[in-house]
């Protein structure tokens, strides 16, 4: 893939600030929607702010560029993966939190010393194309799903499916598509924030009109975070500073029990272990998209861990939500041909610069499901290509290559999980390792 701009380059500073608020766009819902979920699960009383999370996964993708020598373009935001690590969690407060996202670091740490000490080519050998070409089309193809189920749902009722939000999605998407293949300068390299403007002011007008004639049905955009958040002008309407997690955390530190720790390690090192594997995933689809390996050249595996494990203590510290490496972020780089490191970096300090500015996370909150949905289905898709790119040079007519694929592919579509008590092994980490035994096991060679 020829690259428009690639990692060294660095744009002007207005396309710079454009292309930055693109990959916002890019990774915010998913970033924000993780301290709302575990906040409506009723687990705890704990009120996780988004605003955090967002400055925590700015921080967190500062900290990854630092270690990774400003090498790797990818944006870092709340991991979805420790969500049920979370929700055990939070019974033992903020600071049993930040504990269980900081043992989940240092088994990042642990293995890129390994690493660092033995080399990455075991994990080549150990993951090759034939199981992480099938693998990153996974990452994709399991969040379809997510993709449809936003863009069949109206913001405004809750409806789960309503053809006007449908109607609104596809004109994102649509749009989205046609300036990224037809557009002319600044147009092919912002198809996404054209498309989502497209498809919210689509939805704008629809919803204009059913509170006109007082149809429910035409209803799509929720703008009440906006409206309330000027409901009572104030300092607050314009700037506040985010309900940080180690706020509470130092409040809560003289009362912890300490005997907790092994709960807490059995919580979040095994799924350290599970995302460990998608960070490989990830990064061979970056390295895939830009022409450079991450893994074994340059920064080089030990220190993409490095970065990651140290970036999610990071994101935990401020915002409770360990973070990870955004398929979201890889798949933008990939649309957009734009893998300049400063547009991450410029991304990373705007998120933490607009985690203090209400209006926009209000904002960003009225953004209807279906235009993200729309969008979705652009990034997501595009992750699962990036995967299918890599079985190119794979023979698919050897019986071992075949299995390999096969196994991960119906295993996680299908949706194997692994649940050991409290521990969880995602879909996608299920299906990895057991295209990985079966690739081992087809590996020894015949007498």
């Amino acid at each position: 893939m020829k690259l428009i701009y690639d990692v060294k380059d660095k744009p002007k500073f207005g396309q710079l600030i454009v292309f930055a608020f693109q990959q916002l766009l890019a990774i915010m819902a998913a970033t924000l929607v993780v301290p709302v979920i575990v906040n409506g699960s009723g687990v705890q009383n704990l009120n996780m702010d988004p605003a955090a999370a967002l400055l925590g996964a700015g921080a967190g993708t500062l900290v990854y560029i630092l270690f990774t020598k400003a090498k790797s373009p990818v944006f870092l935001g709340s991991s979805f993966a420790f969500l049920s690590a979370m929700f055990s969690a939070t019974a033992f407060g903020y600071f049993g939190i930040i504990v269980g996202a900081i043992l989940a670091g240092l088994v990042y740490v642990v293995i890129a010393i390994i690493i660092k000490l033995v080399g990455a080519r075991w994990v080549s050998k150990l993951m090759p194309s034939v199981v992480i070409g099938p693998t990153v089309a996974l990452i994709g193809l399991s969040l379809a799903g997510n993709a449809v189920s936003d863009l069949t749902k109206s913001s405004a009722t809750g409806e789960s499916y309503n053809l006007i939000a449908i109607v609104c999605g596809l004109i994102t998407l649509g749009v989205t598509i046609l300036c990224s293949t037809y557009g002319k300068k600044m147009a092919k390299l912002i198809p996404f924030i054209i498309g989502i403007l497209c498809g919210y002011a689509a939805a704008l007008i629809f919803t204009l009109i059913g509170n006109a004639a007082g149809v429910d049905y035409l209803r799509i955009l929720d703008y009440s975070a906006l409206v309330n958040n000027f409901k009572d002008i104030s300092l607050a309407s314009f700037f506040s500073v985010p309900d940080f997690a180690f706020v509470h955390a130092v409040k809560e530190a003289g009362s912890f029990d300490w005997s907790a720790l092994g709960n807490l390690a059995l919580l979040y090192m095994p799924v350290a272990f599970v995302v460990f594997a998608e960070h490989i995933a990830d990064h061979k689809n970056l390295s895939s998209i830009i022409g450079k390996d991450l893994v074994e050249g340059e920064p080089g595996l030990s220190r993409t861990l490095l970065g990651d494990g140290v970036g999610s203590m990071v994101g935990a510290f401020f915002g409770s939500c360990p973070n990870t490496t955004y398929g979201e972020s890889v798949g933008c780089v990939a649309i957009t041909r734009n893998a300049s490191i400063y547009t991450i970096v410029t991304a990373a300090v705007g998120a933490i610069i607009l985690a203090f500015f209400s209006p926009f996370v209000a904002f960003v909150n009225t953004i209807p499901s279906c235009v993200m949905g729309g969008v979705c289905v652009a990034l997501y898709g595009f992750i699962a290509v990036s995967g299918l790119r890599m079985f190119k040079n794979i023979d698919l007519d050897e019986n071992r290559n075949l299995f390999v694929v096969s196994v991960i592919l119906i295993t996680g579509i299908g949706g194997l999980a692994l649940n050991f008590g409290k521990i969880t092994i995602t879909s996608i980490a299920t299906a990895l390792i057991l295209g990985i035994l079966t690739n081992v096991m087809l590996s020894k060679k015949k007498a």
